[in-house]
C-alpha cells in the first residue's frame, strides 16, 4: 500500500460511495419525476420508499462511523495513558471525540507535545491537529 498522509487519508468505499449512493439518488430523482408527471398514490408511495432507502444507507454509514469513532476514542485514551507524562495524564478526559480521532495519526513520540497544544487551546479543529502531525501513522482499517 502507498504511504498514508493528510493528503490521502480520506477513504472511499467504492461500492458505497460510487454505486449505492448514486443509484439511490437517481432513484429518488426518478420517483420525483414520476410523482410530477402522474401524482398518484402509488407514485407518492414509491417516492417515500426511495427516500427511505437513501435514508437507510446514510444512517447505516453514520452508525458505522460512530462505532468506529468510539473504538478510536478508547484506543487513543489507552495510548495517551501510556505515552503522556504525569502532568498531562489527568487531562486526557478533556479531549473531545473529534480531537482524539484526529490525534490517532500521530506517532507515540509526538503525542505529548500535540496533546499539550490541544489542551492549551492552540489546536481545536481536527484538520489543524492532523496538519500538525509530522510522523503520520497510517490507519488502513477505517470504515
Amino acid at each position: 500500500m502507498a504511504e498514508q498522509s493528510y493528503k490521502n487519508h480520506t477513504r472511499f468505499f467504492p461500492p458505497f460511495h460510487f454505486f449505492v449512493i448514486p443509484v439511490l439518488l437517481i432513484n429518488v430523482l426518478n420517483e420525483m419525476r414520476h410523482v410530477y408527471l402522474d401524482p398518484t398514490r402509488h407514485n407518492w408511495w414509491q417516492l417515500v420508499v426511495a427516500l427511505a432507502l437513501i435514508t437507510l444507507a446514510l444512517s447505516a454509514r453514520i452508525m458505522a462511523l460512530t462505532v468506529q469513532d468510539r473504538v478510536i476514542r478508547v484506543e487513543m485514551r489507552q495510548r495517551l495513558a501510556m505515552c503522556l507524562p504525569a502532568d498531562l495524564q489527568g487531562r486526557i478526559n478533556e479531549l473531545t471525540r473529534r480531537q482524539l480521532v484526529a490525534m490517532r495519526f500521530a506517532s507515540d513520540a509526538e503525542l505529548p507535545d500535540l496533546t499539550r497544544e490541544v489542551v492549551a487551546g492552540k489546536l481545536t479543529a481536527p484538520k489543524d491537529i492532523k496538519m500538525r502531525v509530522k510522523n503520520w501513522q497510517a490507519d488502513w482499517l477505517r470504515a
